[in-house]
């Protein structure tokens, strides 16, 4: 849980959401790291390559996914209403439920895990890993687990970005008015921040060029400095190794910048808009 949900009186703002969205963008990035190391390994989505004791009929993945949310949901992980399941039919907690303020409306009704999932299956990890197959399995399942857990999470936040921007009073009447008439195209204009988004993008890219490299190639001062010097840096804070450039050259970084910056350019924000879209449409539902 990217914040402790259990005290919110009220949405929480948009600056306290950038927050936890950007932190969510190192986790996103990390995970997407660690994944990369493996081969792609098919054999674990396709149905019908291994056989299950149990009589699951699915992937490889599916199987450990749904093992996986089985125990996550018996400590009330999906309780929260920033988590979202990939599986259903999850057994009940065994811990007491939690009291969460009702800062959703209908908190559970929107959950688009079947795009994410069939986006990263087919786009993300090919994008990020060597064809072929390394037998590493499990190691690999694992960390798709742990990117899969981390979109959903950072694309179904979404909903507390709508109901943010619903309740500021500059834009309340709009987008009541909007809502009424079930225009998806002015709810999209006016959930859409075009400068935010160029920001972000930005900001991701560095963060994966940063993150991505093998620092242990890097020159390191004997005070933790990286020496910047051949780089053309005077302040000696490049991270980038010597000789390299973003403008001139391409860094050599585990996983491709660029992809993470179109994964979030052609996916992660328009699914998440996608979210809030439908979120809002249902807004008034119970009003």
């Amino acid at each position: 849980m990217s914040r402790n949900l259990l005290i919110l009186g009220a949405a929480p703002s948009l600056g306290e959401l950038r927050d936890t969205l950007i932190r969510l963008e190192d986790t996103i990035i990390f995970a997407l790291i660690e994944r990369s190391q493996f081969k792609q390994n098919r054999d674990i989505y396709e149905e019908g390559k291994m056989s299950f004791k149990d009589g699951h009929r699915g992937s490889f993945l599916s199987w450990f996914l749904k093992e996986v949310e089985c125990v996550h949901a018996r400590v009330r992980r999906y309780q929260s209403p920033d988590e979202y399941a990939f599986t259903d039919n999850l057994p009940e907690p065994i811990l007491p439920p939690l009291d969460y303020p009702p800062v959703l409306v209908d908190p559970k009704q929107i959950n688009i895990n079947d795009e994410i999932l069939d986006v990263y299956i087919n786009t993300v990890v090919p994008g990020i890993t060597d064809t072929g197959d390394d037998s590493n399995y499990g190691s690999s399942a694992t960390r798709d687990i742990e990117c899969l857990q981390a979109l959903s999470r950072r694309i179904h936040y979404g909903k507390f970005v709508a109901e943010s921007k619903f309740q500021d009073p500059c834009t309340h009447d709009e987008y009541v008015r909007h809502i009424r008439s079930k225009n998806r195209v002015k709810l999209m204009e006016l959930l859409t921040n075009a400068r935010v988004e160029e920001q972000l993008l930005k900001r991701l890219k560095a963060k994966a060029i940063i993150y991505g490299q093998d620092l242990s190639t890097a020159s390191i001062d004997g005070n933790g400095h990286t020496n910047g010097a051949a780089n053309g840096a005077t302040n000696g804070t490049s991270i980038l190794p010597a000789g390299a450039s973003t403008s001139e050259e391409r860094v050599k970084t585990r996983v491709d910048y660029d992809l993470v910056v179109s994964l979030y350019r052609d996916y992660v924000i328009p699914l998440t808009k996608e979210v809030e879209v439908e979120y809002l449409l249902h807004r008034l539902d119970c009003e």
